[in-house]
């Protein structure tokens, strides 16, 4: 394992942090197979990785509880754990406490390691964040020893990611999407280097975009030198650079557990050379010309109301833009709710990081395979 400075902080952590948010599942496709989840994160812990996190509503807010069990037996004191304050639950200033106090005891621990502000947007930056004085109680729970280092998730604008950034001088670190089709979204490539240049450690979340780019159409992947593997080129992207201080894989198999360590193993900062580089702009060109929607498969978005498996959609659409409609169209066939069940409740649109507007790109699937 390669490790890698985090930020100010003078911590050393593994290139590769492990996300909780994909644990592998039982066949129902919904509850977690949690002696599996805890075989890989324990095999992961026992090559190097010691970066673990989770966040109040993953796997249905069972992911908090499954890290618990996999940090048992001693593996706790091996690993820094990063958990999130849920935005969207804090009605009251109490909320925060309360909701951090209920996390410790989900995750049997005395104290959060990397402790995030989840999923910050304009929105939520100043209702929440301002309107809560919710650095106060970040600063008073590190007081208290309750977490050790401030910092937050983002899905918003450039410019919010810079002002959350100017608010205060105790962030530690922040948490963001990144790869090298992201490079001009949300805070980007420029966010990234704001970030790093200002002392913040910078985590990377969504290196594969949702796992779009590990599996990518031959038209893109054809940039790329066969000697290394879809996830390995993504990968590679994001170590090379100095600011990036880690990655989160959402590691669901014990393959890629074993994939994704070998990889590891491999990173270095400045790895690439010009020709691989160039290789990237040129993926992302062709890339964003075939892109339907910004889909990452997260599924905030779920359960839908009325039926429609959102995410699934989202990826047959894309499929469209792949592969071309004949092979989408197979796939959409199979789905018993289909998109024009859906009706404009907005529900989804409200959670979704990527700010989809759901509703209207599911009118535009059913006009589609209609």
């Amino acid at each position: 394992m390669q490790y890698r400075t985090f930020g100010s902080t003078g911590i050393q952590v593994s290139a590769l942090g492990f996300g909780c948010m994909r644990l592998p599942l039982l066949e129902d496709k919904v509850t977690v197979d949690e002696k599996e989840a805890v075989n890989i994160i324990r095999h992961a812990i026992d090559e190097g990785v010691n970066y673990i996190d989770t966040a109040y509503p993953y796997h249905n807010g069972t992911s908090e509880l499954i890290v618990k069990k996999a940090l048992e037996d001693g593996y706790r004191e091996k690993v820094y754990v990063a958990d999130k304050s849920p935005m969207w639950k804090l009605e009251k200033e109490s909320d925060f406490d309360d909701i951090l106090e209920e996390q410790l005891q989900k995750l049997g621990t005395d104290h959060i390691d990397f402790y995030l502000l989840h999923a910050l947007n304009r929105e939520r930056f100043e209702e929440k964040v301002v309107k809560f004085h919710l650095l106060d109680h970040m600063k008073a729970a590190r007081e208290a020893g309750k977490i050790r280092h401030l910092g937050f998730s983002f899905h918003g604008d450039l410019q919010t990611f810079k002002d959350i950034i100017d608010y205060t001088d105790q962030w530690d670190f922040c948490q963001i999407q990144y790869n090298y089709i992201n490079l001009d979204y949300q805070a980007g490539d420029e966010g990234l280097h704001y970030a790093a240049d200002r002392g913040l450690a910078v985590v990377v979340m969504e290196p594969l975009l949702g796992g779009r780019l590990a599996n990518l159409s031959d038209h893109v992947a054809e940039e790329f030198s066969k000697e290394k593997t879809a996830v390995e080129h993504a990968f590679d992207f994001l170590w090379n650079q100095k600011e990036v201080s880690l990655l989160l894989s959402g590691m669901g198999t014990r393959q890629q557990v074993e994939d994704n360590l070998v990889y590891a193993g491999r990173s270095s900062i400045g790895m690439l050379t010009e020709k691989e580089l160039a290789a990237y702009g040129k993926a992302k060109e062709i890339y964003d010309r075939m892109s339907m929607v910004d889909c990452t498969g997260c599924a905030y978005c779920m359960p839908c109301p009325f039926g429609l498996d959102i995410p699934e959609l989202f990826k047959t659409y894309n499929l469209y833009g792949l592969r071309g409609k004949e092979e989408a169209k197979v796939a959409y066939d199979k789905f018993q709710v289909r998109s024009d069940a859906c009706r404009s409740c907005h529900k989804c649109e409200k959670v979704c990081p990527q700010s989809i507007g759901v509703s209207q790109v599911m009118k535009k699937i059913a006009q589609l395979f209609g």
